[in-house]
């Protein structure tokens, strides 16, 4: 595990400006750079939360002006100071001030930013400060939403989501946006996203996949496939629910690049549940697939894609490849039985996403069990996995349908960048984070840090 020094509490030489808020920054004591998602409480409750800078502006009149003690709280990280018997400093609030605080990073993923939501850098434009990203308050009307999958198509990034909130509605029928690629007009993935949603005329969100009969539409995952005539086209597999029950529809919806949605291309029986899926081409025995995960594959082929007898499902019990789309579960522990080498008892973990990885020269696999993260790797994409390090832990709260993705990579893949929901669903929670709640987080992993060992 990680050692730590006594936190320090490290004051900006600021001049006092009357009208201006009082500005805390936290850093990662060994990165300098500011830690998300912070939780300052005041001792009768009063909460700030730190932006995507690790910024929080207060401007509340009754505590500017007065010395003010905050106990100090954040997923992950330690502030190691101490006020009377828990974690916590007094400031003096002047307005116009500021002041910094450090924590120690006890996940070995280090937290990046918010991705969507309302207010990502809301704290440092109150406070006069730059910010990465072009819609720093509000983008696409977009307060929430769930479940990332993306794909490079024709260039750019594409990306989709789940169920998304807005100010005064919802869409429950799929969101999306697209990006610009790091070294092609976007920015680097450790300052941020610049994502361009697909919206309606009322500027909401537009409904990506509108489907005629009633229920929750979900695209699992999303396939960049050139077609008979070799253009590049955008599948996707959805799914059509009436909650979390099993499948009414299943199918592949083709993009309409014309009319800027997708549309039903074919369907396809229901045989297993939803499950959010992040496809990768792969080749094996001289031959090209698109695997849907890492048990169920599609040979790279137009034509194969309407046809589920082509697709093909892993057998972890005789450990070859059987025709057909036959019922797997990769969320199901036993299907993926990582031990925990922290503590040599199985993790217990699901699997979400498997990914090739240059600089480890293997396939890497990231799984979830309610708000921890863990970190797995194997020499095919079906496995075996067997060991699992913990990368990252939240307290009471879950983090779930993870994806990293492999075109934020840097130093050949020696630093890679993962994102999950961050929500109160299926977790014992107590109270929602506001702003945070039911929205992406960014993290950043180091491949070659010494505490990502698979071997105790």
């Amino acid at each position: 595990m990680r050692s730590f020094a006594i936190c320090l509490l490290l004051p900006w030489l600021a001049a006092a400006q009357p009208g201006k808020p009082f500005v805390i920054r936290v850093t990662d004591d060994a990165t300098g750079r500011g830690v998300p998602l912070v939780e300052l409480r005041t001792l009768n409750e009063i909460v700030f939360i730190t932006d995507s800078s690790g910024i929080a502006a207060i401007a509340d009149p009754v505590l500017l002006g007065h010395a003010v003690v905050f106990k100090v709280h954040s997923h992950g990280y330690e502030f190691q100071h101490k006020f009377l018997d828990f974690p916590g400093v007094r400031i003096n609030l002047t307005p116009g001030a500021q002041t910094e605080l450090k924590l120690h990073r006890l996940n070995i993923a280090e937290r990046m930013y918010r991705i969507t939501g309302a207010g990502i850098y809301q704290d440092s434009v109150a406070a006069g400060f730059p910010v990465p990203i072009e819609q720093p308050l509000l983008n696409g009307g977009v307060l929430g939403q769930d479940t990332a999958a993306t794909a490079i198509y024709r260039g750019r990034i594409f990306w989709i989501w789940g169920d998304t909130l807005g100010l005064g509605q919802y869409n429950f029928a799929v969101s999306a946006a697209t990006s610009d690629l790091p070294g092609h007009g976007g920015l680097d993935p450790s300052a941020g996203i610049n994502l361009h949603y697909f919206t309606a005329p009322d500027s909401f969100t537009r409904r990506m996949l509108p489907l005629k009969e009633p229920g929750t539409v979900w695209i699992q995952g999303l396939l960049p496939v050139r077609d008979d005539h070799g253009i590049e086209r955008l599948l996707a597999t959805y799914t059509r629910q009436a909650g979390l029950v099993p499948p009414l529809e299943c199918g592949i919806a083709l993009f309409d690049d014309a009319a800027q949605v997708f549309e039903p291309w074919a369907r396809r029986p229901c045989v297993n549940a939803h499950i959010s899926s992040h496809p990768f081409l792969h080749s094996e025995g001289g031959r090209e697939y698109w695997y849907l995960c890492p048990l169920q594959r599609i040979p790279n082929q137009w034509e194969a894609f309407r046809d589920p007898h082509r697709w093909e499902t892993f057998s972890s019990e005789s450990r070859n490849w059987q025709p057909g789309e036959n019922k797997v579960d990769i969320r199901d522990p036993q299907r993926f039985p990582l031990l925990d080498v922290g503590s040599g008892k199985p993790s217990g973990a699901s699997a979400s996403c498997v990914v090739w990885n240059e600089f480890r020269k293997r396939w890497i696999l990231l799984a979830e069990k309610v708000g921890d993260v863990y970190y797995s790797e194997a020499d095919q994409p079906e496995g075996p996995w067997t060991r699992a390090v913990l990368i990252v832990h939240h307290d009471h709260y879950n983090f779930y349908n993870l994806v990293t993705h492999d075109f934020f990579n840097q130093k050949q893949g020696r630093v890679i960048y993962f994102e999950g929901t961050y929500t109160t669903s299926f977790s014992d929670a107590k109270q929602p984070t506001p702003r945070y709640d039911y929205n992406q987080l960014m993290y950043r992993l180091t491949l070659d840090d010494p505490c990502l060992k698979l071997v105790p």
